[in-house]
């Protein structure tokens, strides 16, 4: 067996027993004196990796429209991709840090995304300006709705810091779906 075949078998075997390690993390958070209790701790970290496949997801979506876009608007609607891009990457990095203050493990790997998140995968065949901004921003609407329902969710899990993170999100997300939205509108 050659070196490249032993690394892969061995990368391999690493990937097949990732979900056992993720499950023992999910069973016991890293200790804290954060006052919440464990239980609805546990729950909150669960949430919270949910939105934060949706919000990388949603992060890649971003940067599929503003590399690949095309047309008379290409230079507007390539700055706009790339400024939500930023703030979505902002959004991610606040879901993984509640995470780990509440004890838990930040799940951000790309199989992790690829297999948690809620959103519609990107079509791959966009070229135009409408054909991006009209897929961006059923993105933006599915994602700005996986918030306001985890914002619910904290509410009763009593997290008012996490709950409170999800409502900044969600405003930042209702301005950017404005922005891209205006794209389609009054023309």
């Amino acid at each position: 067996m050659t070196r490249a075949t032993t690394d892969r078998t061995d990368a391999s075997a690493s990937r097949q027993s990732a979900p056992e390690v993720r499950s023992r993390a999910a069973t016991r958070p890293y200790p804290t004196k954060n006052d919440l209790p464990e239980a609805g701790r546990l729950e909150t970290i669960g949430l919270l990796n949910q939105r934060l496949a949706d919000a990388i997801d949603l992060q890649m979506q971003c940067k599929q429209a503003h590399w690949n876009v095309k047309g008379p608007t290409f230079i507007a609607l390539h700055k706009l991709f790339d400024e939500i891009n930023g703030d979505v990457a902002e959004y991610v990095d606040l879901l993984a840090e509640r995470i780990v203050q509440l004890g838990g493990i930040a799940e951000g790997t790309v199989g992790i995304v690829e297999g948690r998140s809620t959103l519609l995968d990107y079509p791959l065949t966009l070229s135009t300006g409408a054909e991006h901004v009209a897929a961006l921003s059923d993105a933006l609407a599915m994602f700005g709705r996986t918030v306001r329902v985890g914002i619910e969710e904290m509410n009763e899990l009593e997290d008012a810091g996490s709950a409170d993170i999800l409502t900044e999100i969600s405003r930042g997300v209702d301005k950017w779906l404005w922005f891209v939205e205006a794209h389609q509108q009054g023309g």
